[in-house]
């Protein structure tokens, strides 16, 4: 646990939450500032600051967790897709410095999510082959 993490304090019971589902190695809970009805949270209890720090067996339980959770989701919401959201770092505006994953779901008329609404623009095919044989070489 991180002394100065919300997250963590909200695991260990000091702050409350909307709690929606637990195991033993998840939590989740309605986003207490949500972008649409149902917004809502999934964290591993350890403490990770984000993808690349978690533990392989906590981001599976959080992935296990958050296909029970979409399933509930569209019985109770019956929304028109469901927007599994995970920011890493600062510098695309993680806010809470404890992995989580955001499932959102959008129903019909919402205003479209800017991360999920891009203009789509050819890139350069030469550089975009050269970074996947750095990247795949790099994997193995």
């Amino acid at each position: 646990m991180e002394e100065d993490c919300i997250f963590c304090k909200i695991v260990a019971g000091q702050i409350p939450c909307a709690k929606i589902y637990e195991d033993e190695k998840v939590l989740s809970f309605l986003d207490i500032n949500p972008i649409s009805e149902g917004h809502t949270l999934v964290i591993p209890k350890a403490h990770a600051e984000n993808l690349w720090e978690i533990a392989e067996g906590d981001l599976a339980a959080v992935h296990r967790a958050s296909k029970k959770i979409i399933q509930a989701m569209k019985e109770v919401l019956n929304p028109e897709g469901v927007a599994c959201l995970q920011l890493n770092g600062r510098g695309v505006n993680q806010v809470v410095m404890h992995y989580h994953l955001h499932l959102i779901p959008r129903v019909k008329g919402s205003d479209p999510l800017p991360v999920s609404s891009w203009e789509i623009k050819p890139g350069n095919q030469e550089v975009i082959g050269r970074l996947a044989e750095i990247l795949a070489a790099k994997l193995g």
